[in-house]
């Protein structure tokens, strides 16, 4: 299944006022402390940038009529306003943006969520314009990108799998315009392509993570990444479930063994023209397509959300098309390990010993710790076939969202490229917090009978998020720098939309993977 439309992005430098679209958003602000405190019910909301025409045509009385409709300029908060022939556009929509920075423009992240806020509050208006506050400067890049982006991905929605229609169902905004100075900026138009190729593949994610498990098991997954790939220039290999036992990757065949539904691995390649600047970077994503547990299987409470236990596969899969479409200057190698987690006569047990790629043995303590079997595999793959830098992305461990929350993303590995990855990480919303891989546990995941144990050897989940990562570090070669980005808790979003987050699959890390490739095509 996939999202029934996507929605068309351009530029306008018309007068917001003048624009013949079915809604226009503008931007207010919240005021706090004294000033707002004694300028009365208007005086309490103050209007961002880029309103001003609609300002003038309500005869200055906008903030009070919004006031009045209870509009406090809460971040997303949403007002619609009926214009009754004031300005062109029978509807203005206000978006909060909360209280006014001092001297600048909203911050990036807060003019995303709040474009999507608004397109996903105005679906079934077909065409909307946003006249939401950017710098006056010419260096107003990251700002109109977020804008994009946020429209975007707030416009998004799964088809699903209904089969009457719903009466109450809006159909999503179709068209978007962005009011800039210039719609003609050579660097302006740069942006909105960039955020329509990276948006485009967060969609796309979404989509792979919403769809039924029983549609996407990993023969079904590895044909439509590959299918995606092939289409978008990439070069592919599948390995198949015979390919994977001769190869030796004892974790992936493990996993995958106890469904009917065999393993796969996908490895998909982008070549820069002239050969780049020399630098290798590998991305790596976790693709268990529904997990049970397995033998040591879950609580039927909630297993339902675990068709997104391949969000990593999705994450970089996706992230591979926006690579191929923005073309850095870096080689870029993608690893997607794909495997169904299932109880059966011939699953994988607890006790067993597998045989991983790199040669290494693991003692198998819990089949539920299945994701880390089947990275293991693909990180030592792509340690084999070279690169100097590994980010490897994974709905990995219940204990990132005990540590971090639904929002934050844990980060191990090379201290480096964690701080490298936190930076980019809050430049595109995406947020990564770097965590440690004490030694102690390590110590903690000594086997009696093998290499390393999957887990702490005595069942303990203290530090269990640091446990996954540990684990990982044992494949990852000495020369290479690699971060883990574990996204058990961004990667799916259970509860109501907010901002640009629909309910369902979030995308994430998509745009942070993206953004990495393109900072070591830049600085190396």
């Amino acid at each position: 299944m996939t999202s029934p439309r996507t929605t068309n992005l351009s530029l306008v430098d018309t007068d917001p006022a003048e624009l013949a679209v079915d809604a226009i958003v503008i931007g207010v602000h919240s005021q706090t402390g004294e000033q707002g405190a004694t300028s009365g019910l208007a005086g309490t909301l103050l209007l961002a940038s880029g309103a001003e025409s609609i300002a003038a045509a309500f005869d200055g009385k906008l903030t009070e009529t919004l006031a009045l409709l209870g509009a406090t300029g809460g971040p997303g908060e949403v007002i619609k306003l009926a214009t009754l022939g004031t300005v062109t556009a029978p509807l203005v929509t206000a978006v909060g943006l909360g209280p006014e920075p001092s001297g600048a423009a909203p911050a990036p992240e807060t003019l995303r969520r709040a474009a999507g806020a608004a397109i996903r509050a105005l679906a079934g208006a077909p065409t909307v314009a946003l006249a939401l506050p950017l710098p006056d400067d010419a260096d107003a890049s990251a700002e109109l990108r977020a804008v994009a982006e946020g429209a975007l991905l707030g416009g998004y929605r799964f088809a699903g799998y209904k089969t009457r229609p719903q009466p109450t169902r809006r159909e999503p905004v179709a068209e978007v315009l962005i009011a800039v100075p210039d719609a003609g900026d050579a660097g302006a138009q740069a942006e909105i392509a960039r955020a329509q190729a990276v948006a485009g593949a967060v969609r796309l994610s979404r989509d792979w993570v919403n769809t039924a498990p029983n549609e996407l098991r990993p023969p079904s997954f590895a044909d439509a990444v590959a299918s995606a790939a092939r289409e978008a220039g990439l070069g592919v290999e599948v390995l198949d479930e015979a390919a994977l036992a001769a190869g030796g990757y004892g974790g992936i065949v493990a996993v995958g063994q106890g469904s009917e539904a065999p393993p796969r691995l996908v490895k998909l390649t982008y070549t820069p023209q002239g050969g780049g600047n020399g630098k290798r970077v590998a991305l790596v994503g976790k693709g268990i397509t529904f997990d049970t547990g397995g033998i040591s299987i879950k609580p039927a409470q909630g297993m339902w959300e675990m068709k997104s236990d391949m969000a990593g596969a999705a994450a970089v899969g996706a992230a591979m098309l926006a690579i191929a479409a923005l073309k850095p200057t870096v080689a870029v190698s993608a690893y997607l390990p794909m495997a169904e987690n299932m109880p059966s006569g011939t699953s994988y047990r607890p006790g067993d010993v597998i045989t991983m790629f790199n040669g290494k043995r693991v003692e198998v303590l819990n089949t539920d710790a299945e994701g880390r079997m089947i990275l293991g595999d693909a990180i030592a793959r792509a340690c084999a076939d070279g690169t100097d830098y590994l980010f490897e992305t994974s709905t990995l461990t219940g204990g990132q969202v005990i540590a971090l929350g639904k929002r934050m993303a844990g980060v191990m590995g090379t201290p480096e490229l964690c701080d490298r990855v936190k930076v980019v990480g809050d430049a595109v919303g995406e947020p990564a917090w770097p965590m440690p891989l004490p030694d102690d546990v390590r110590k903690g995941m000594e086997s009696d009978v093998a290499d390393i144990s999957q887990v702490n050897a005595g069942m303990d989940r203290a530090g269990h998020m640091l446990q996954g990562g540990v684990f990982l570090r044992e494949f990852v070669t000495d020369d290479v720098a690699w971060a883990h980005i574990d996204i058990a808790g961004p990667g799916y979003h259970s509860g109501e939309p907010v901002g640009y987050w629909t309910k369902g699959g979030t995308g994430v890390p998509v745009r942070t993977l993206v953004q990495l490739v393109e900072d070591v095509a830049t600085n190396g």
